[in-house]
């Protein structure tokens, strides 16, 4: 078999090249509708705070239970749960504020293994693709709880991160639960990224560890105490521009 045989004819990459184009408008617009349809179900459900961590914890472990007490006790003092809706933390997270007084809110992901929705929802929403889903995470809560995880979770925090150091988010406060976990990083971060120029010492100011669900609590409502949760003009713009 020549070279020649083995490239599609001009009038067969055409129409080869036809279809992509066909399918990437048609993937474009089913990202479009994530965005919309999720945009428009997550408006009421402010004030809301975002919980992270492993798939993998059992429902046995002591981080299980922990982030069930901390979504509990938030979700009783007013503030809407928002968790990926999978196993682990998250459904610990979801299950706390199932039995709270505030909404569950689950934002699903669709996975190639997949991943089964737990039980603990009482607003559930499905994604595609992860970086429309993180959005959502970012866009409508007023605090981050983080509490141990894998990439997954690595990848949520370091996006909220970001998005505040470079002013693309609002400042909220990003909570590590966990400390025998974290603190390592939190020491790699100091000795490298800091001392490396990398980012600014006062950069880590934006992580607060935190292990005690109560106080927990208390930091997010300290945090919004002379401002209130509504987001300021200024802020909206920036949520616009995500």
């Amino acid at each position: 078999m020549s070279l020649s045989d083995k490239i599609p004819q001009t009038s067969d990459r055409y129409a080869m090249m036809q279809r992509f184009r066909a399918r990437e408008a048609w993937h474009v617009m089913k990202i479009l509708s994530e965005f919309v349809e999720s945009a428009e179900e997550l408006q009421g459900i402010t004030p809301a705070v975002s919980i992270f961590g492993s798939a993998r914890t059992a429902r046995d472990h002591r981080h299980y239970k922990l982030a069930e007490e901390i979504a509990r006790l938030l979700s009783d003092a007013g503030f809407s749960i928002i968790s990926g809706g999978g196993p682990g933390i998250m459904e610990a997270a979801n299950k706390g504020a199932f039995y709270g007084r505030s909404p569950s809110v689950a934002l699903n992901i669709v996975l190639p293994h997949e991943q089964h929705p737990n039980p603990y929802q009482d607003l559930s929403l499905k994604f595609n693709h992860f970086f429309s889903r993180k959005v959502m995470f970012v866009k409508h809560a007023i605090a981050y709880v983080v509490m141990p995880g894998g990439f997954g979770t690595l990848d949520e925090m370091f996006e909220a991160l970001t998005l505040v150091q470079t002013g693309k988010s609002r400042r909220i406060p990003i909570i590590l639960c966990g400390r025998e976990f974290w603190s390592g990083l939190i020491d790699w971060m100091r000795a490298h990224l800091v001392e490396g120029g990398m980012i600014r010492p006062d950069d880590l100011d934006l992580v607060k560890l935190i292990d005690e669900p109560q106080a927990i609590v208390d930091t997010i409502f300290k945090h919004y105490e002379t401002r209130g949760f509504e987001a300021s003009p200024e802020e909206r713009e920036q949520l616009l521009n995500l």
